[in-house]
């Protein structure tokens, strides 16, 4: 009896529910969905470099050409833009965009290491060396990566990485059906 009691109850409670006006039923103001939120946006520079902290690159570039969008072509968007270039291996258009940042602002630092290490990764290392010594002299040698940036600038420009091609003579002998040999004289 108990049994039948309560499930009495909760019948009549959910029909009793279903019936009620509130709930989550359409506004009477308009008939359309909400419009966008009013207020300050988020600075498009912060929020890239965040991104770029999390290894978004892709997603760090638009938020710096919505904050170029916002700000204009300033020379801290103008450099988040060529490292993001660079970190995306664009190094054609991170040259591009960082030397108009250096343009820009001749004593802008991180414009100029990050534009000698995209040189760097074009194996354009005198160039390179040429650009860590301006950033290096406007930083007053107080930044030890711009420091061993041109360290390693100047050690590759002094000695490349290759040693020239050694013409050796070779024979080719075959040992068998299908095998061979590759011998090399000194």
């Amino acid at each position: 009896m108990a049994l039948r009691a309560r499930a009495l109850t909760t019948a009549l409670i959910c029909t009793l529910a279903a019936c009620s006006p509130g709930g989550l039923g359409p506004s009477s103001e308009t008939p359309y969905a909400p419009g966008t939120a009013k207020g300050e946006g988020v600075d498009g520079l912060l929020v890239g470099h965040r991104l770029m902290a999390a290894g978004e690159y892709e997603l760090a570039l638009k938020a710096y050409y919505r904050a170029a969008a916002d700000q204009g072509a300033t020379v801290d968007v103008l450099s988040a833009i060529g490292s993001a270039d660079l970190k995306l291996g664009r190094l054609g258009q991170a040259e591009q965009v960082l030397r108009r940042a250096t343009e820009k602002d001749e004593t802008f630092v991180p414009a100029w290491n990050n534009l000698g290490v995209v040189l760097m990764e074009q194996n354009k290392p005198a160039e390179a060396a040429r650009v860590f010594r301006i950033a290096y002299g406007l930083d007053s040698g107080q930044s030890d990566a711009i420091r061993q940036n041109l360290r390693h600038a100047l050690a590759k420009s002094e000695k490349p990485d290759y040693d020239p091609p050694e013409d050796r003579p070779f024979k080719l002998v075959r040992r068998g059906v299908g095998e061979y040999l590759l011998l090399t004289e000194r």
